[in-house]
């Protein structure tokens, strides 16, 4: 089990800056249906809500362990179930952190993924999943108000 409290320069990290202030940034983020995953259960815009989302038999729990309107969101990996990978269980314990800092009109979004690092097994393919989700998805969400998110439910 990965501990999330401890950050490492080799966590997966992304950085994007999107047209939309901090509050609309923080807001849009927790729309997770809207660039992520559209099959999404519970909340993710405050401390302590929790949220499932799907992509067909892949299967991830969140507690949201800080939320700070406009500033941060912490989404604590509480359990999931990878069946691609031999670790099913390999984000458990992981923390993705979203960072958010007002430049201008704009907003940059800095994301950490602590645990995902290249010593385990999902890297490469989590790397190119956040890639796609982050850069394309949730910045085309943020500057145009649609996003890609995968629209596989549960098999």
């Amino acid at each position: 089990m990965k501990t999330a409290t401890l950050t490492s320069q080799q966590d997966y990290r992304s950085s994007i800056v999107a047209n939309v202030t901090a509050e609309e940034a923080y807001e849009k983020i927790a729309r997770i249906n809207e660039w992520w995953a559209m099959n999404f259960e519970g909340s993710a815009r405050n401390t302590d809500d929790t949220f499932t989302i799907h992509f067909g038999d892949t299967r991830v729990d969140f507690k949201i362990t800080e939320a700070i309107p406009g500033k941060k969101s912490n989404l604590y990996v509480t359990d999931c179930w990878l069946p691609w990978l031999n670790d099913k269980t390999e984000w458990t314990g992981t923390e993705v952190v979203f960072e958010l800092s007002q430049e201008g009109d704009s907003t940059k979004i800095d994301v950490t993924h602590v645990g995902l690092t290249p010593d385990i097994e999902c890297y490469n393919g989590c790397k190119q999943g956040w890639d796609h989700f982050i850069k394309l998805s949730l910045l085309k969400f943020l500057n145009e108000g649609q996003g890609m998110p995968v629209d596989k439910g549960r098999s």
